[in-house]
């Protein structure tokens, strides 16, 4: 098992909850972004910065039994289908049995944003939100 972390948009606190974990239990994090982050892990890699190089990575990378971090709900599909668990910056697990749903409603807001329209993006992130990401994160190394 590994944590892997889609770090091309992982909100700091995130990503030291992760590594704080992964030494508490033992389990490696990597992180994969492009060369336009600065991210400081044992496990680093660097990307370019075309689209969704980042993603490919951690796909390529992940393994069944692997806990990805991504608020990306197509990386979630596809690491899914491959078996590893996935778990946004939230605190949110993606699940099989909901994320056609999640692509479905991605798929919907990004139409409406193609013919102009607006939608509301993520919330200032708060020490609740950080808290609820530990918790499940914990749930899900200790099986």
């Amino acid at each position: 098992m590994k944590i892997l972390i889609d770090a091309d948009a992982c909100p700091k606190a995130v990503l030291q909850i992760c590594l704080k974990k992964g030494r508490q239990y033992g389990i490696p994090v990597w992180t994969v972004a492009s060369f336009n982050h600065e991210i400081t892990s044992d496990h680093h890699i660097v990307v370019g910065n075309a689209p969704q190089e980042a993603d490919l990575k951690v796909v390529n990378l992940s393994e069944a039994g692997d806990i990805i971090v991504t608020q990306d709900i197509g990386l979630a599909a596809m690491v899914l289908g491959k078996g590893a668990r996935a778990l946004s910056p939230a605190g949110k697990e993606y699940r099989p049995e909901s994320i056609a749903n999640l692509l479905e409603e991605r798929e919907l807001k990004a139409k409406y944003r193609r013919s102009g329209g607006r939608t509301k993006g993520p919330s200032k992130r708060t020490p609740v939100e950080d808290q609820v990401f530990e918790e499940i994160l914990l749930r899900l190394l200790q099986g």
